[in-house]
């Protein structure tokens, strides 16, 4: 998976990440902390957590591929090594919404956790939230500089 359309794979499935996965952060950290989010969202968390574990290797893998056609200068170098990373932080959100689910299915069958347990998972879910996000913006930063760097110092052409 190369190309789409004629583009690099890579700078469409991007977008997918940089959406659902603080959208899923956010969501699962509301969900942790708001049962009566967790009752109507949970299934929702799972099913984008899912997703986004799903989608990370690809745009990865298609990230890799566009690397080797561009070259690898330090930017380009630093943005790959911090989007080898997401994996780890897209299986986190995997984790934390099944624990989510987990308490949710509990609760309905009146078969609730510890309030020590409960704490635990929220203070995981919202560790792997919070962590997910900043790393998303980490990446994200990285390619944008990797990307259009050189453009910014650029200097404008003459106004005729």
């Amino acid at each position: 998976m190369s190309t789409f359309n004629g583009l690099p794979s890579h700078a469409l499935l991007v977008h997918f990440i940089v959406v659902l996965a603080p959208l899923t952060a956010i969501l699962a950290i509301l969900c942790a902390v708001w049962p009566a989010a967790r009752h109507r969202l949970v299934w929702l968390v799972v099913a984008l957590s899912v997703l986004t574990a799903a989608l990370t290797p690809l745009t990865t893998e298609a990230g890799e591929w566009l690397e080797h056609q561009v070259g690898r200068s330090p930017a380009v170098h630093t943005h790959a090594e911090l989007g080898d990373t997401m994996i780890f932080f897209s299986a986190a959100l995997l984790v934390a919404s099944a624990l989510l689910a987990v308490i949710h299915l509990r609760a309905g069958r009146g078969r609730s956790l510890s309030t020590a347990l409960s704490v635990t998972v929220a203070v995981f879910v919202l560790a792997a939230g919070v962590a997910t996000i900043v790393q998303v913006y980490r990446i994200g930063d990285s390619g944008a500089k990797a990307t259009w760097g050189r453009v910014a110092l650029v200097p404008p052409a003459p106004k005729s």
